[in-house]
């Protein structure tokens, strides 16, 4: 609890994934629809046209049963689809058919690490309804403003996921995101790309004095499209709300919208409640029955999920509980971890070192160069797993030094090319031969007088300026220590002379 606030922050989350499934919610046409030109992965169910009957796709229910066994979920044994009735210019049918009291999962949590500490966010449902159609807001030449609509995307299998008002600050509901996101990639039934709308976040905040349970009116804040946004809209409307009750206003009931490059929100309409969308039983969709066998049998090839992952990591490889959390965090990274050990077999006991020097590059360089690319995520990454294993083998040799590491590493991200080729191809290869070194050192010892005597004066950094000289006129190849010894063995000849 913060002491300088006045307030405390309420915040619930309804999280909408879009489901990996082959084809869309209620036909066959396909759900992959982001690449292809607009109206094209349409049929007569999805362009609501009249007479046509919804037929339920079955992995997306095991998707959602999926999801409700990862987050400690009770699943329903009968279920049914509602329609939830709306006047968008994006529904076709001029209804969604969703989920009302009766959905596949109900209750569950997850636990989100916060300042090293963890705090557990209850989950009051996981349902599941159809995604609408896309609208593309244009301007003709003479400024006027249009819409075109792009159906493509209308009756994609979406799964909403509501989370309890336990969070208590917009850092809390961020981490909210990133675990859940990590619990679905890590189930496979989502990308959880909130750039492309494959995950999408409609946040409920409010606020009360401390120590009250009397909360003001809730506020829902949409179109946020990425983790930072959700970070910066709930912050701006928590001291919105603040404002707003210090000076003697009331926060009105309503739906905002996140406007990125102003930094504020703005009010869309009245917050609808769940009358003004007179749900009632979907007619064309029977009740369904799900079968418990079904459920024990999904529950039974859950995958590995990032908890379990991270505290496995931890024991297996030794790693800090930090570099664990870090790695895990996401699926595609915590695969490329450990196909980076899997490719070469480690002896026991260097295995917490190998797997060590592996996490910090991963960690560290190669996570800011593939920043710095625009990639910035490991996969489709031009350095595989077998690369930057080979890369730090080469490292643990001695055939290639600190920096010239770092250079053979940039050049394993722009061309994919192997870590010895590379470190050949530029001349990297670290000089660990005492002949070749000998003569450089005893030239930097002959053109640095000032930094010897300081060394047999006692100053013993000068040791390290004389080692930075030797590795200059070497371009970063020599190998440090062998550098170091030579330079010892030498100076102190020149201090018995």
């Amino acid at each position: 609890m913060t002491e300088t606030r006045k307030y405390e922050t309420v915040i619930g989350l309804e999280v909408h994934a879009q489901l990996l499934t082959r084809s869309k919610m209620f036909c066959s046409c396909p759900a992959d629809y982001i690449q292809g030109s607009p109206n094209t992965a349409v049929c007569p169910v999805c362009l609501a046209m009249p007479g046509v009957l919804p037929v339920i796709n079955r992995r997306a229910v095991e998707y959602v049963i999926m999801t409700g066994l990862a987050l400690n979920a009770t699943i329903a044994q009968n279920t049914q689809f509602h329609r939830k009735n709306y006047p968008y210019p994006d529904l076709m049918k001029g209804y969604q058919i969703s989920q009302y009291d009766e959905p596949i999962a109900l209750g569950g949590w997850l636990t989100i690490d916060v300042n090293g500490e963890e705090k557990r966010v209850g989950i009051t449902r996981v349902h599941l309804e159809e995604d609408v159609a896309k609208l593309q807001h244009r301007q003709d030449a003479q400024g006027e403003g249009y819409s075109l609509v792009d159906v493509n995307r209308s009756g994609t299998p979406l799964m909403e996921t509501v989370s309890e008002p336990d969070m208590r600050s917009p850092e809390e509901a961020r981490q909210y995101l990133l675990k859940l996101r990590s619990i679905l990639q890590y189930l496979g039934v989502s990308t959880g790309n909130m750039e492309d709308g494959s995950f999408r976040c409609d946040a409920n905040i409010s606020i009360r004095p401390w120590g009250s349970s009397q909360l003001s009116s809730k506020v829902e804040v949409k179109n946020m499209n990425s983790f930072r946004a959700v970070f910066r809209a709930l912050q701006h409307e928590e001291e919105r709300q603040e404002r707003v009750v210090e000076e003697g206003g009331r926060v009105v009931q309503e739906t905002r919208g996140w406007m990125e490059e102003r930094g504020v929100t703005v009010s869309h309409r009245a917050k609808e409640s769940a009358h003004d969308y007179r749900y009632f039983p979907e007619p064309d969709l029977p009740p369904l029955s799900i079968d418990r066998e079904w459920v024990e049998e999904i529950r039974a090839r859950l995958p590995e999920l990032p908890e379990a992952r991270r505290g496995r990591f931890a024991t297996q490889y030794g790693l800090p509980m930090y570099d664990a959390n870090l790695l895990t965090a996401s699926r595609a990274t915590a695969d490329f971890f450990e196909e980076c050990l899997k490719t070469k077999e480690t002896a026991p006991q260097g295995l917490a070192a190998k797997s060590k020097a592996i996490a910090n590059w991963m960690l560290g360089d190669l996570t800011g160069l593939l920043n710095a690319s625009g990639a910035g995520v490991i996969e489709g990454a031009k350095v595989t797993p077998q690369g930057l294993r080979e890369f730090t083998d080469l490292i643990d040799a001695g055939a290639i030094s600190g920096p010239a590491a770092k250079t053979v590493l940039e050049e394993m991200v722009k061309s994919g090319k192997g870590a010895q080729a590379i470190a050949v191809e530029q001349g990297l290869t670290q000089i660990s031969d005492v002949r070749l070194l000998d003569g450089t050192v005893a030239e930097v010892i002959q053109r640095n007088s000032q930094a010897v005597q300081d060394f047999l004066g006692g100053k013993e950094t000068a040791l390290k300026f004389l080692v930075g000289q030797v590795m200059k006129e070497t371009r970063g190849r020599a190998n440090p220590s062998l550098v170091n010894q030579i330079l010892q063995e030498k100076l102190s000849s020149k201090g018995r002379q």
